[in-house]
């Protein structure tokens, strides 16, 4: 034991031994030139560091040195670390592995290559899409949306496998850091036969309101997954799609009880006053969450002196109309 903790001292040793002369070479390399040609002593250290790097320690060494400063630098700076990245042979190094039998390796390498933003490297990744390692597979969806943006989720066209829950939050969190990015057409990814797909696809529709799909919407009201179904239903209101109303009405009573639930808590929105006796005659339902919403619904209904109904909930200057498609 004794002589694996000195073996381990020795090796923590030489490795910041090691770090500190990288740091020093690579410090020396982004301020001893100008911006449009590399002097005498930048080539000896992009030579000096390329032979380094042949050895596997020294690579990681070196690559760990260029990420901890590419991480707190910017602009030229990064872009100056990038370059020595290529120059070095460290891309690769990093290409060959995603060739390699062992999953560990192949991740390590795309998660290199999205840290080091290498975007060369998209169509040998992205067939790896499918990848039996879901660990392998989850570091290729960061890769194709971090440097892709909405561009990189055209792997939700191939996706074979679940994409989970926790991914989706991880990917909408990337997507979210980007700004005033062109959307997608996301039609074809709410017909996907991929029930993940689906559901990941209606989180994007309700964050960036796209309200262009509500026929697809529609159409997953009849959707083999109860859970879609349900998702469909709550878009509704979000999105302001009225003509779904009198969809959902029909045969509302046909459905699971999640989704009835659903359709009644849409209803406490975007209830007519032509919907008042359908709510009335549920006021005694047997399910206590539908039960509140249509009492929700009923503390909002003023009957007029001439015995007329409104709700408060609409703006006064709300027309209905039959060919309604969204609230203005």
């Amino acid at each position: 034991m004794k002589n694996l903790r000195d073996r381990l001292k020795i090796k923590r040793r030489i490795e910041a031994t090691y770090q500190k002369k990288y740091e020093s070479d690579l410090i020396e390399y982004l301020y001893a030139g100008d911006d449009e040609t590399e002097n005498e002593q930048q080539q000896k250290i992009v030579i000096y560091l390329k032979k380094c790097a042949a050895n596997r320690l020294k690579r990681k060494i070196i690559i760990g040195t260029f990420l901890k400063l590419k991480n707190d630098v910017s602009g030229e700076t990064a872009d100056a670390i990038q370059k020595l990245y290529y120059q070095t042979g460290l891309i690769e190094s990093a290409t060959s592995k995603l060739k390699s039998k062992k999953w560990d390796v192949v991740a390590k390498a795309i998660r290199e290559l999205t840290q080091f933003e290498i975007k060369e490297t998209h169509d040998e990744i992205i067939k790896l899409v499918n990848h039996p390692k879901k660990q392998v597979r989850f570091e290729i969806q960061k890769y194709l949306v971090q440097l892709f943006r909405f561009e990189g989720l055209e792997f939700l066209n191939i996706i074979e496998n679940e994409l989970s829950e926790w991914d989706q939050i991880q990917l909408l969190e990337i997507l979210n850091k980007f700004k005033n990015l062109q959307l997608p057409d996301m039609s074809d990814w709410l017909r996907s036969k991929n029930d993940s797909v689906v559901s990941f696809t209606l989180k994007l529709v309700r964050i960036h309101n796209q309200f262009g799909v509500k026929d697809e919407i529609i159409a997953l009201f009849n959707h083999s997954n109860p859970e879609i179904r349900v998702e469909a239903i709550n878009l509704v209101n979000h999105l302001g799609i009225y003509e779904a109303v009198a969809i959902l009405k029909t045969g509302v009573f046909e459905r699971t009880l999640e989704e009835q639930i659903a359709f009644f808590k849409m209803m406490e929105e975007m209830s007519m006053p032509d919907d008042i006796e359908f709510i009335k005659e549920h006021m005694n339902h047997k399910n206590f969450y539908i039960r509140i919403s249509v009492m929700k619904i009923m503390n909002l209904i003023t009957v007029g002196d001439d015995n007329t109904f409104t709700i408060n909930n609409i703006a006064e200057e709300y027309q209905i109309n039959t060919n309604l498609t969204k609230a203005s």
